[in-house]
């Protein structure tokens, strides 16, 4: 059953329910087979669509983009310099004029309160496409990526392993209670995520059939997975905290002897993107220790990386249909 939700923003997935989410990965995948098929649509069509960017992406960026210009519409991307929002200009200021001027608002950057703010002031629909606390677009690709290999999301056994207390890991634990996975979250007692939102999930798990589990242990974490999933260790802005999360989490490094102690050969990897797993950046350089996957699973049969990253284009479409197209 089709929902309606034209006129919502998407700021988190706690503000949708189970039903909402399932169809927005449903019309992802129609909206993925109809553009395999050389079909494409018109539901944006003059619709402009504005950008902001207060930290820098690939696929967030460029998958808004296509995404719009696939539906007929125009995208327009302002960088931190190109806008004055936080500096000269309160972000309720900003709202308001671009509220008047585009017809759907994505802001990926720092904070929270400020996606809100511009949710609230602006009028239109508005898309997080990354804060400090959650990346709620995401989540619609990893789990769409999830759909298309075992056919279902309810009862997955999907394990997150590193930084428990991350954009990734919170938003992920969102979706997994949201949909009825078997969801954990593997990582040291001092980076578990906050108790109040671990809570709330299991909340939600008690309705949807799913299952929370947050641990210190790899063998517990992974046993029997469906999904093991990976971030960097340190976020944007946390650069200087590297040599300190090596130690921490140097045991949580997605390698060959994790997937393997799930029991599973179908076990799929995934990582949101940009990862480290080789030798090849500048980062990696001057941090050899500092990556969360081995190069032997990033490329390895197991791995889904680049499906899910495609898989941007398809569920950020959906989300902007759904909620802006015609």
């Amino acid at each position: 059953m089709p929902f309606n939700l034209k006129g919502r923003s998407f700021l988190t997935l706690l503000d949708f329910t189970p039903q909402e989410i399932n169809f927005l990965i449903d019309l992802s995948a129609k909206l993925k087979a109809d553009k395999y098929a050389g079909v494409y649509g018109d539901n944006l069509k003059r619709k402009n669509v504005a950008l902001i960017f207060e930290k820098s992406s690939t696929r967030t960026r460029c998958a808004f983009t296509v995404a719009v210009i696939d539906e007929g519409g125009h995208a327009e991307y302002l960088g931190k310099n190109d806008i004055q929002l936080g500096k000269k200009e309160s972000v309720k200021d900003t709202a308001r004029v671009l509220g008047r001027m585009f017809d759907g608002i994505q802001f990926r950057g720092f904070s929270q309160e400020t996606v809100v703010g511009l949710a609230e002031h602006s009028g239109v629909p508005v898309w997080n496409g990354l804060t400090d606390l959650y990346h709620p677009t995401q989540i619609l690709a990893d789990f769409l990526t999830v759909k298309e290999n075992f056919g279902r999301l309810k009862g997955i056994k999907f394990a997150y392993t590193g930084d428990g207390r991350n954009n990734m890991a919170n938003s992920l634990m969102i979706g997994a209670a949201k949909v009825g996975m078997d969801f954990r979250i593997v990582t040291p007692t001092e980076l578990f995520p906050a108790d109040e939102l671990v809570a709330q999930c299991n909340e939600i798990a008690k309705e949807t059939g799913g299952k929370i589990t947050i641990t210190a242990s790899v063998d517990e974490g992974v046993k029997d997975c469906d999904v093991i999933y990976t971030d960097v260790w340190a976020s944007m802005g946390e650069e200087d905290l590297i040599p300190a999360r090596i130690k921490q989490l140097k045991p949580y490094q997605v390698n060959m002897e994790m997937i393997n102690k799930t029991g599973n050969d179908e076990v799929i990897f995934l990582h949101c993107l940009p990862a480290f797993h080789d030798d090849e950046t500048a980062m990696a350089q001057q941090f050899p220790e500092i990556k969360e996957v081995t190069d032997e699973v990033f490329e390895s049969k197991h791995s889904k990386v680049f499906d899910e990253a495609e898989n941007r284009v398809h569920t950020i479409k959906a989300v902007m249909v759904a909620t802006l197209g015609k």
